[in-house]
């Protein structure tokens, strides 16, 4: 089995990497290429590679180049986990909204559709020679936005899920909580990319008992404290939000907050530095402690389970994935693209049923939606307009002053990344 990492170059690979060391038998990959312009970092990440296969025994072999067409070739599945104009590009979009008063951020707001643009035409172009090199082959998508990327490449035609790891990091943090096996937890999660409710928390199955009442009775403020929400929000919504759902909640709150600190972004490329000189030293034969900080914790088994049950090595499994809506959520189109349980097969991922979404989150699910939809329209077409018409959309803009403000600001800091602007 062959598997190829777009943005191999990435500080998260090693994370991957010990994922498909670990779980060798659940996803047998006898070779892995890793694909990435910057042969610096490519080199230093596919040192560490072979080290932590070799540590632990994995018999596959790990390559690396920077000639896309060559990495992908003959690959039964491709993963893609892009960043187009790195970190720098990340620091923008974080930066300039808060001149706006909006929430400056890479995968939500004005920052995400930013992001969006960048990243939509790339990986469109990347799925074409994916498709005309090896038909067959699948495509998992880890690059932000996942939920419009997702959808820009289905509505392609490609043979294509989306992956985030918020809610196996979810199902995590109840089964420690809980003191159960994570493997025991069914989570009831719903709605669409960075914006999902954990409406249940079953033992056992989607059909077993609930145990979210008690979860949030014993463990209240261990979750809250996570989210970084107040307690009685959650016991108010009787539901786990994700933690995206503060940007949305808390607005303003967080705005005031950014103001005042250095952005994430800043944050991120120190620790790739610090990251960086760690994966060359020699000695290193396993991801280190401090890549958790990085962030994509419990990324690598949730992508081993999923290209292991597409390619038919794992059978058929439930996993959360970014999907086609099929019907599940009945206010949105088919074609919108969801984050729920699925079950995923050879064949793709089939939506399982979910329970109904109350009013109060099914709303912002369309209205987010709907933004999604003029976002993507925005990324293949380009044009002021456009992105004007998706801002304008988007809760967290909504006012026709900030949105022309955000469009001016959006397009003077992406001229090297669009073409058409």
């Amino acid at each position: 089995m062959k598997l190829a990492v777009v943005g191999g170059g990435s500080t998260y690979t090693p994370e991957l990497i010990d994922g498909f060391a670990r779980l060798r038998d659940t996803l047998p990959v006898s070779e892995l290429v890793l694909i990435d312009p910057a042969t610096e970092r490519l080199e230093l990440i596919g040192g560490l590679a072979r080290r932590i296969f070799a540590r632990q025994g994995h018999p596959g072999r790990i390559t690396t180049t920077s000639d896309l067409d060559a990495g992908i070739e003959g690959a039964d599945a491709v993963l893609l986990q892009l960043r187009i104009g790195g970190q720098a590009a990340r620091l923008q979009d974080e930066t300039w909204p808060l001149e706006c008063g909006c929430v400056g951020q890479e995968t939500t707001g004005a920052g995400g559709l930013a992001k969006a643009l960048r990243t939509v035409p790339v990986v469109l172009d990347i799925a074409e020679r994916v498709r005309r090199t090896c038909p067959d082959a699948w495509i998992i998508d880890f690059t932000n936005p996942v939920g419009i990327v997702t959808r820009a490449l289905l509505q392609a035609g490609h043979k294509a899920v989306g992956l985030c790891n918020v809610a196996i990091g979810l199902q995590r943090k109840f089964a420690a909580l809980l003191e159960l096996a994570p493997a025991d937890l069914h989570l009831d999660h719903v709605g669409l990319n960075h914006l999902t409710w954990e409406l249940g928390v079953r033992r056992g199955g989607p059909d077993g008992e609930d145990l979210l009442p008690g979860l949030l009775a014993a463990h209240g403020e261990a979750v809250a404290g996570d989210l970084r929400l107040p307690r009685a929000v959650l016991d108010r919504l009787g539901v786990v939000p994700s933690y995206y759902l503060r940007y949305f909640y808390s607005h303003d709150e967080v705005v005031r907050e950014l103001g005042t600190k250095p952005s994430r972004a800043a944050e991120v490329a120190a620790m790739e530095r610090e990251l960086l000189a760690l994966y060359g030293d020699p000695a290193l034969e396993e991801k280190p402690a401090l890549l958790a900080k990085r962030g994509g914790a419990f990324y690598s088994e949730a992508a081993v389970d999923l290209a292991a049950s597409l390619l038919g090595d794992g059978g058929p499994a439930v996993q959360v994935v970014n999907t086609h809506n099929r019907g599940t959520l009945p206010f949105l189109p088919d074609d919108a693209v969801i984050e729920v349980q699925a079950r995923v097969d050879g064949s793709g991922a089939a939506p399982l049923p979910v329970p109904r979404l109350d009013p109060l989150f099914a709303g912002l699910v369309s209205h987010v939606s709907a933004y999604e939809d003029l976002a993507l329209d925005a990324a293949l077409r380009g044009g002021r307009e456009r992105v004007f018409k998706a801002l304008l959309a988007h809760p967290l803009v909504g006012q026709y002053d900030l949105a022309e403000g955000l469009t001016d600001r959006l397009l003077a800091h992406n001229k090297e990344h669009l073409p058409w602007a």
